[in-house]
């Protein structure tokens, strides 16, 4: 009886990747996979060579990680990538960005919208500030950088927008967890489930123009320098490279074969049999089930 086929790894040479917020965490992670399949990556986040403060709960705080440091590690497993550095919660730059990584690459096929800012609060107390923040983030970025990327991807005849999502914008189950009740994450995930209808209604709209756009998000939870303290010690996390595997998938098959899915990380890769491979692409990672804890609402299929 003959074995079981093999997928051939996808293969993203001769194309180019914008990534937000790939300083660090997940973005930086997804740059990794992509130029591991041969992208030219375009990163981008607001630390060039240093890292600059982040403000949450009015606190400033310095988190590590640089876009250079995201370039070397690409450079180093064999890959190409360019740094751009800009703050998505300036107009001009958010506005510039799409333009400069087009000059600087040669063009644009995948667009990952990862850069992410989550200051939680409970809405009797939240800021209108962060109120502003969290959609300029999660849904305002996506919209412009969407928007000035389809022209560009239409003259290539085809494009890939993968926007990173989160299990939060799934509703909340009952009997209400202590975590629930305690609040904080309204305004996040309120933007989260706007983000998963926004990208579902743009996969529609860009079906015919041959441009995939799916949602991507961890199973659980990915412990990141920026995301850790939001995440309770005892929570257990997955590892980031299934979440970056799950991306690449949703970046080189037709959008009539894969668009308009919400995918979440574990549960993804697991129901089609899709190899997990390390950051670089070279070595296979275990088949992981789902973990037990999931959000029971996750569609495993991502439809």
């Amino acid at each position: 009886m003959a074995g079981k086929t093999v997928p051939v790894p996808p293969s993203l040479r001769g194309k180019v990747a914008l990534v937000t917020g790939a300083s660090r965490g997940i973005g930086r992670a997804v740059a990794q996979r992509l130029a591991g399949a041969g992208a030219t990556v375009v990163v981008t986040a607001r630390s060039l060579r240093e890292a600059v403060a982040s403000t949450r709960s009015q606190t400033q705080t310095v988190l590590p990680g640089t876009l250079m440091e995201t370039v070397a590690l690409i450079e180093q497993a064999g890959g190409r990538a360019i740094a751009l550095a800009a703050d998505l919660e300036k107009p001009s730059e958010r506005a510039q960005l799409v333009g400069q990584a087009v000059q600087a690459a040669g063009g644009l096929d995948i667009l990952i919208n990862n850069a992410g800012y989550a200051d939680f609060a409970r809405v009797e107390d939240m800021p209108a500030a962060t109120f502003e923040r969290t959609i300029d983030h999660y849904l305002r970025s996506p919209f412009v950088l969407s928007q000035a990327a389809i022209p560009h991807m239409k003259s290539r005849g085809a494009g890939w927008i993968v926007n990173i999502g989160s299990t939060t914008a799934l509703p909340p189950a009952r009997p209400y967890a202590d975590y629930a009740r305690a609040g904080g994450d309204a305004m996040y995930s309120a933007i989260k489930a706007a983000l998963n209808r926004f990208s579902q209604a743009l996969a529609a709209e860009l079906y015919d123009s041959n441009i995939a756009v799916n949602v991507v998000g961890p199973s659980t939870a990915v412990r990141t320098p920026g995301a850790s303290d939001l995440i309770p010690e005892s929570y257990p996390t997955e590892d980031v490279e299934y979440l970056a595997e799950t991306v690449l998938a949703m970046c080189h098959l037709p959008a009539r074969e894969r668009t308009g899915l919400v995918a979440y990380s574990m549960h993804f890769p697991y129901h089609h049999e899709l190899p997990v491979m390390s950051l670089d692409g070279r070595t296979p990672l275990p088949r992981r089930a789902p973990p037990e804890w999931s959000h029971p609402a996750i569609g495993a299929s991502g439809e």
